[in-house]
């Protein structure tokens, strides 16, 4: 019998977590040929999810617990999920139950039929505001254009992964992490599966504005050199715009054109120097995120440290000894 694990990052879902472990219990109970694992993650949680957690796994032998030291974000506590999954096949879906499910017995027999990734593609997002679904719309068709790996469009975090896609993709170091993106660079034979997203089970969405600008740059910037080529050609510009301003003067002067009082060149000379540094300015920030992400990459911290652990074998001496410094860390804290 298979082993499929399912992974579900938590921030601050008290009051969708029991009715989130209730149907996922039953929709993976359902699947045949395959026993199954819950592992919940709780991502600094500043309510009773972690209370409601402990409860549940004091219950339920399925389930497993993580609890990281603090709020370290989305995908991060994806991340930490699927490294302490086992399963063969891993489902990754939000506690929330926008997405419902259900759909994961139709993704499974997806994977039987040959494929290694499974990804949700949303129809209909019930339960969202129209400048959300704009914004989500947009930042698909924007980050094709901009990246060098073909995302498919109108997707989340939803998905199922054969083991072999999740040690790829744990294989795979950086920081600023856009799963999504990094599944699709990985390759394999991938499907989609069209579902109807659901309005949120309780409580409100945690993806502020300010966070959904920070992961469509985490998505642009992780995938795609284009921004640093749009600011070099943004500089290109500035000078032909210079080149013909100079030009332009020369003309003025000897046509003797300042008799027609046009003016004395201030207002012309304001713009241009409000325009290059305008550029300057651009051109520097696009490089600053690129520089500041190798910051973060070179300081090879840990991409989380866990707290508590409920549900899982404690790690012999011997299995200690034999993990890597990173591994030790997330053990040990």
């Amino acid at each position: 019998m298979k082993l499929l694990s399912v992974v579900i990052p938590c921030f601050n879902e008290e009051l969708v977590l029991p009715a989130a472990h209730e149907r996922l219990s039953r929709a993976v109970s359902a699947i045949d040929g395959f026993d199954h694992e819950l592992i919940f993650i709780d991502d600094g949680s500043r309510d009773d999810t972690f209370r409601l957690l402990t409860e549940i796994q004091s219950h339920d032998s399925h389930v497993r617990v993580l609890r990281l030291s603090r709020n370290f974000g989305h995908q991060i506590a994806v991340t930490a999920g699927l490294e302490a999954a086992a399963g063969d096949v891993i489902v990754v879906i939000d506690a929330d139950l926008q997405d419902p499910p259900e759909v994961i017995a139709e993704m499974i027999d997806l994977w039987r039929q040959g494929n290694h990734v499974v990804y949700g593609i949303r129809t209909t997002r019930a339960g969202e505001s129209r400048f959300k679904l704009m914004t989500a719309k947009a930042f698909y068709r924007i980050i094709n254009r901009f990246s060098d790996t073909p995302m498919p469009v109108d997707t989340g975090d939803f998905r199922l992964m054969d083991r072999k896609v999740v040690d790829v993709l744990l294989a795979m170091p950086e920081r600023g992490r856009f799963l999504r993106g990094m599944v699709s660079w990985i390759g394999f034979r991938q499907a989609p599966l069209a579902y109807e997203r659901q309005p949120r089970g309780a409580g409100r969405t945690k993806y502020s504005l300010f966070r959904m600008i920070q992961f469509a740059l985490d998505g642009i910037l992780s995938f795609s050199v284009l921004p640093l080529r749009l600011a070099a050609l943004t500089g290109l510009v500035a000078i032909g715009f210079a080149l013909a301003g100079i030009v332009m003067a020369v003309v003025v002067r000897l046509l003797g054109l300042y008799d027609l009082r046009l003016g004395r060149g201030w207002a012309s000379l304001f713009v241009a120097v409000l325009f290059m540094g305008g550029v300057q300015l651009l051109s520097l920030g696009v490089m600053g995120e690129y520089l500041g992400r190798i910051y973060t990459e070179v300081k090879r911290r840990p991409l989380y440290a866990v707290q508590e652990r409920l549900g899982f074998e404690v790690p012999r001496a011997d299995q200690l000894d034999s993990r890597t410094a990173n591994e030790r860390v997330k053990v040990l804290f």
